[in-house]
């Protein structure tokens, strides 16, 4: 079930990060039924396991904090049999599970104070707590017009779209990635979702980055909404992930070599507040 999980993972190219860490924790409850020899083997299973999940989506610092504590957790707890060790295993699953999607929660109740009545926000890509929080805004009575980016290649920005057509009080508008700085100049602020902030930057869908720098450029805030599991101060190095050519344009390119990166890198100076979880940090 491990391995299946960790090929699952390596496919899911439009899920969040949140989701990808909660399955990957999940499958490791496999390792509290078997039987092992000693408790240094079922640690030893434990570390290999957790590493082929950190390993199947190593730009997550989601699934790679979560693998890290359960580990962690059951190596500290130095069981003295393999049943203590699987249960301490089982306790420490529920409690990563839980922190996740708590975490994920609180966040968006903070980024929804975010949102004022009337306001006009542009937003990049699919991000669960995002929506989470304009849909908790508007159910607080509040009127937003929200300019959605396609997100090429994949277009998660039209499942954003979709989402955001069946909510009330919220009028969405879908435009491609390059006509941001068109609008934006007519925004009052731009609020995205993050992969993981490392140190002074922040890792988000590729598009970001161009967003950011022209929304500093007009003077339009720029807020990032996300659990506060993402900010990560150094011990984690960002890995991006090169998709398929296939993703960009389905035939041969003859002559010519086609990049598409899922990621780009985003100046923390660019960036006006983060909101998690734990509550807003300015920049």
């Amino acid at each position: 079930m491990i391995d299946e999980t960790v090929e699952e993972i390596e496919q899911m190219q439009t899920h969040s990060s949140s989701v990808v860490a909660v399955k990957a924790a999940a499958a490791l409850r496999e390792l509290t039924e078997g039987e092992y020899p000693t408790v240094e083997e079922f640690v030893v299973t434990l570390e290999r396991n957790a590493s082929a999940l950190k390993r199947a989506n190593p730009s997550h610092a989601s699934l790679q904090n979560a693998q890290r504590d359960i580990v962690a957790a059951v190596k500290d707890a130095d069981a003295d049999s393999v049943a203590e060790a699987q249960d301490v295993l089982a306790d420490a699953i529920d409690r990563v599970v839980d922190r996740i999607e708590n975490a994920k929660g609180e966040a968006a109740k903070n980024g929804a104070e975010v949102f004022e009545d009337g306001m006009t926000v542009l937003t990049h890509d699919y991000s669960s707590t995002v929506l989470e929080a304009v849909e908790l805004a508007a159910r607080d009575g509040k009127h937003l017009d929200v300019y959605v980016t396609e997100a090429r290649p994949r277009y998660l920005g039209r499942k954003t779209a979709r989402v955001l057509a069946g909510v009330d009080r919220v009028e969405p508008h879908l435009i491609v990635d390059s006509a941001a700085g068109n609008f934006l100049a007519e925004c009052d602020r731009v609020v995205t979702g993050m992969s993981c902030i490392v140190d002074d930057t922040l890792y988000n869908r590729v598009g970001t980055y161009p967003i950011a720098a022209a929304a500093g450029d007009v003077g339009v805030p720029m807020t990032v909404v996300g659990s506060g599991a993402k900010i990560i101060e150094g011990g984690f190095a960002f890995e991006n992930e090169i998709r398929s050519p296939s993703e960009v344009m389905r035939e041969p390119a003859e002559g010519f070599t086609v990049e598409n990166p899922a990621y780009d890198a985003t100046p923390t100076r660019l960036l006006d507040t983060v909101v998690t979880d734990e509550g807003v940090r300015e920049f």
